[in-house]
């Protein structure tokens, strides 16, 4: 199994990371393992780091309605109790128990079940005579903007150096965090060295009937008084 490394632009995320809160492993249904190391970054941004299969990923937390979740692209670690399902990227789900009793295999007659996310898709795209500076950065967030101060529900961060129009992104929401009154937008905005230099002038719909629809966000210049 090849599981996908974090990208090298991520990694200033954790490079000033704290000792490991926690070392656990999990033993999983196909009888495989599963090692975890929960850390925090020096900007207290807590994160997981899985050892699965002689490989190792970086996976930050993102908000769960549940227990708690890591996830970078659509490799994803939840952990509820002393219980942990693991989705590697690759279409295979495991579901492990902390310690070295795994749980009961699952037959593989067993229908498969709902994913617990909806996948965001999308892609983003501006106009701009200049180029932009070497160091930009485009942020994507996916916002429940039906709750206070419009929570964050994933976020991602992409070094824009080399990258053609549009720019493709893709993001995943725990569905559990969605309500009836939930009103799910994606908004995006190119910054460099602290400052926005183009944004999205509205939310973009994330879902249409409760599935998720794709996006093409167009990015517009920010006016700056002289």
């Amino acid at each position: 199994m090849n599981l996908r490394l974090l990208p090298l632009f991520c990694l200033p995320l954790f490079a000033h990371a704290q000792t490991p809160s926690e070392h656990q492993h999990y033993t999983c249904d196909n009888g495989s393992r599963l090692e975890l190391s929960l850390l925090t970054a020096s900007d207290e941004r807590p994160f997981a780091v899985l050892t699965f299969a002689g490989q190792s990923v970086t996976l930050p937390q993102v908000p769960a309605a549940v227990g708690s979740l890591y996830r970078q692209d659509d490799i994803r670690l939840q952990l509820r109790d002393e219980q942990a399902q693991f989705e590697d990227g690759q279409g295979d789900t495991r579901h492990c128990l902390r310690g070295d009793s795994g749980p009961t295999p699952v037959a593989s007659s067993s229908p498969a079940a709902t994913s617990s996310f909806i996948d965001v898709t999308g892609s983003v795209t501006y106009h701009l005579r200049r180029p932009l500076p070497a160091k930009a950065v485009l942020v994507v967030r996916v916002r429940d903007l039906a709750r206070g101060a419009a929570r964050v529900l994933a976020e991602l961060r992409i070094a824009l150096s080399g990258q053609a129009l549009p720019i493709p992104f893709a993001t995943s929401i725990d569905r559990d965090l969605i309500g009836p009154k939930s009103k799910i937008g994606i908004s995006a905005h190119i910054e460099s060295a602290g400052q926005i230099l183009l944004l999205s002038d509205r939310a973009y719909p994330a879902l249409t009937g409760g599935e998720a629809r794709y996006q093409e966000i167009l990015l517009r210049q920010v006016n700056r008084a002289r």
